[in-house]
């Protein structure tokens, strides 16, 4: 993917202070379970496409949309691309590993596209992608672009503003730019941090708040 100058790399580790959270590893090893209204099998092609209210879940991730294809390689690693209906978006959800006693994470994210690597153990978020790190259930990290590719083998996420589709009404964010919102990791500001406030109706998007931890300045 090229990515374009509004686009950037977190290592999502490096922003946690303390109690370090990470994707589940072990769920890139368990069967892949689908549910649809129709399905349609090329046994030689090894492919399979779903459709109709498709919900996948492999493991903690769960992924829905209205039409998946899914195929398999001869090591048994399992791919998948899930679309959602005109005017929606594909939803993904997986839990993150956490020190026993601390709230459950999780990473969430939609996207009109949904591409799934099991042999990369990578998700990719295509056209008006949108992602979330939960704490229990409040928001505490929000990025928005055109493109987000989170690499759950590394925990690092990429996410592609694309300014060259500035104005053509189809990005979460105006303007064609990446929006974020980085709530602190550990110390007092963390216990202080509240949840990142919902964008205005009128679409204006979300301040970029530095996390201290990347050493970062309000914008």
């Amino acid at each position: 993917m090229t990515l374009h100058p509004a686009s950037f790399v977190f290592a999502l580790a490096a922003l946690c202070a303390v109690g370090a959270a990470h994707a589940e590893k072990a769920d890139r090893t368990k069967p892949m379970n689908i549910e649809a209204d129709a399905l349609r099998h090329d046994d030689l092609a090894q492919t399979s496409v779903f459709t109709g209210n498709v919900v996948l879940t492999k493991g903690t991730i769960v992924i829905r949309g209205t039409r998946l294809e899914v195929r398999q390689d001869a090591e048994g690693y399992q791919y998948g691309v899930v679309t959602a209906e005109p005017g929606k978006r594909a939803y993904f959800k997986q839990k993150r590993d956490t020190a026993p006693g601390t709230p459950d994470e999780f990473i969430e994210g939609e996207g009109e596209t949904i591409d799934y690597d099991g042999r990369a153990d990578r998700v990719k978020f295509i056209r008006r992608a949108e992602m979330h790190r939960l704490t229990g259930s409040t928001v505490t990290d929000d990025v928005r672009g055109d493109v987000i590719v989170y690499n759950n083998a590394t925990d690092v996420y990429t996410v592609d503003g694309n300014p060259a589709a500035a104005g053509s009404g189809t990005l979460t964010s105006p303007g064609g730019r990446v929006r974020a919102v980085l709530a602190p990791r550990g110390g007092p500001a963390a216990g202080a941090a509240a949840a990142p406030a919902t964008p205005a109706a009128s679409g204006a998007a979300p301040a970029l708040r530095g996390s201290p931890a990347l050493g970062g300045t309000t914008r």
